[in-house]
């Protein structure tokens, strides 16, 4: 299949960007109305609701209608990954979600022959909408963004994710090995909104050890346009079965990986 052209990628961007907002009205509206008696589990520390099921439903009805040929991979419906495919998270963060704290987003990507070519995330509470396109940059509220420039690990702001998938001590050799340098650690339970900080200058870097595509795509896109360094994730065809994440500013990036194991190269 031949690569779509520029002119085919824009209008799934517009197209997308419309959804999205969409989308975020409807997590907004629920999120003010979440009560104890909405949540669900899909497993340990597994939070699912209703809005995950509903927003998803709304991107994928959406997205298929305009581009009936593109395939689409979401968190809570599935789906197929094609030589084009769209990557949906309906809600990021729905243990913050679920339980009244307002740190989650909708986000959506899109990849094609294995390369991540736009990805959009958006934070609905703070109204807050994140855009990345390959080779274009990277913007939030259609600003120009750049991760920081800290130097030093001792002011350096570092957030760790955890995943059951991967034993305990992975996760706390890394945060020793960050606490040990210095580094103020943090955890804030949602992957997408924590890659757009490190876009956005907010933190210094972000490592997670497994993250699922639709948590990570669009946020990896981010940081590299807004010129950091991430790990090679969609490198090969294994990617729609997740993988360890690391995102961080140049200054940072190799002893961090030497730290997490994670290759950046």
């Amino acid at each position: 299949m031949t690569q779509l052209t520029e002119t085919c990628l824009d209008k799934r961007l517009d197209t997308a960007l419309e959804i999205v907002r969409e989308a975020g009205e409807i997590a907004l509206n629920a999120f003010k109305a979440m009560t104890p008696e909405k949540i669900a589990f899909k497993g340990p520390q597994d939070f699912l609701t209703a809005t995950d099921l509903e927003v998803e439903t709304l991107i994928r009805r959406r997205l298929s209608d305009f581009f009936p040929e593109d395939g689409i991979l979401g968190e809570e419906t599935g789906g197929d990954v094609q030589n084009n495919t769209w990557i949906i998270d309906p809600i990021d963060g729905t243990a913050n979600f679920a339980r009244g704290i307002p740190h989650f987003c909708i986000v959506l990507g899109f990849v094609s022959q294995n390369k991540t070519r736009f990805g959009i995330i958006y934070d609905p509470c703070h109204d807050e909408l994140y855009v990345a396109q390959d080779g274009k940059g990277a913007t939030l509220n259609g600003k120009a963004i750049k991760v920081a420039n800290t130097t030093s690990f001792c002011s350096a702001n570092l957030e760790l994710g955890w995943s059951q998938r991967i034993p305990n001590e992975r996760y706390l050799t890394s945060l020793q090995g960050f606490l040990e340098l210095g580094a103020n650690v943090r955890r804030s339970a949602c992957g997408a909104l924590a890659l757009a900080y490190v876009a956005v200058g907010r933190t210094d870097g972000y490592v997670e050890h497994h993250m699922n595509p639709w948590d990570c795509v669009a946020g990896l896109l981010l940081v590299s346009e807004a010129g950091g360094i991430t790990n090679p994730f969609t490198a090969d065809n294994n990617w729609p079965q997740g993988g360890a994440v690391l995102a961080s500013t140049p200054q940072f990036a190799r002893t961090i990986a030497g730290i997490t194991g994670i290759t950046i190269d």
